[in-house]
């Protein structure tokens, strides 16, 4: 919908639907492209908390045929504003699937799928991501940056919480045109991911190009 049709359809005053909008753009509700808005990634978070997910062109089949290879729970991320929320899974892990319930928002510099999303970026958009990190970011931020060129040489971001001694590795799902749509990411006990971590990063890399050669086919979504 244009501005325009918005205004008519709430019945409210131009000033208050603009603030509104500036606000539900900020934060991942809508986008705004050619001057007209659209439904934004964030809403689909809403279908994970609540069980029902839904997604664009990965089939929740591609998730779980990934999911059989590893023998890992799979994530499907998108960003919403300044965050990563989780889509879509397949598999169980215990720790993983509670945290992405409980807690579907969370920075892109804090997940593997995340930092997956931002190495994607190009390095304009990268750096205003990073410039607008709040203080109590910047160690996240040196140690992304320190990643930096080992993900984009391997096409895998790691990430690892030796609290719950999880480790997840993720990769950027991209479009047949090549736009970065998503990310895929692989949870596990770290001690178990450690060993594989060759043969799981090939494995991602794997299925995420194959689900990009394949996006332009109709297919049943999630």
């Amino acid at each position: 919908m244009t501005f325009a049709e918005l205004v008519r359809a709430l019945g409210a005053a131009k000033s208050s639907v603009h603030g509104f909008i500036r606000g539900l753009l900020a934060k991942g509700w809508l986008y705004e492209d050619q001057h007209r808005f659209y439904l934004g990634p964030a809403v689909y978070g809403l279908t994970l908390a609540s069980g029902h997910i839904r997604a664009g062109s990965v089939t929740h089949q591609d998730l779980v045929a990934l999911h059989e290879e590893t023998g890992l729970a799979v994530f499907l991320g998108v960003q919403a504003g300044d965050h990563l929320i989780y889509i879509a899974e397949a598999g169980s892990d215990p720790v993983a699937g509670f945290e992405a319930r409980s807690n579907i928002r969370r920075t892109l510099l804090s997940t593997a799928g995340g930092k997956a999303l931002l190495a994607a970026k190009s390095p304009s958009e990268r750096e205003l991501y990073l410039r607008r990190r709040p203080r109590e970011e910047a160690e996240l931020v040196d140690v992304f940056l320190g990643e930096l060129d080992g993900i984009t040489k391997a096409q895998v971001a790691k990430n690892l919480n030796p609290a719950r001694m999880r480790c997840g590795l993720a990769t950027a799902v991209r479009s047949r045109a090549g736009d970065v749509v998503a990310s895929v990411t692989v949870v596990g006990p770290i001690a178990e991911m450690e060993p594989r971590f060759a043969a799981l990063s090939a494995a991602l890399v794997k299925h995420a190009s194959a689900w990009a050669r394949l996006s332009t086919i109709p297919r049943e979504v999630i």
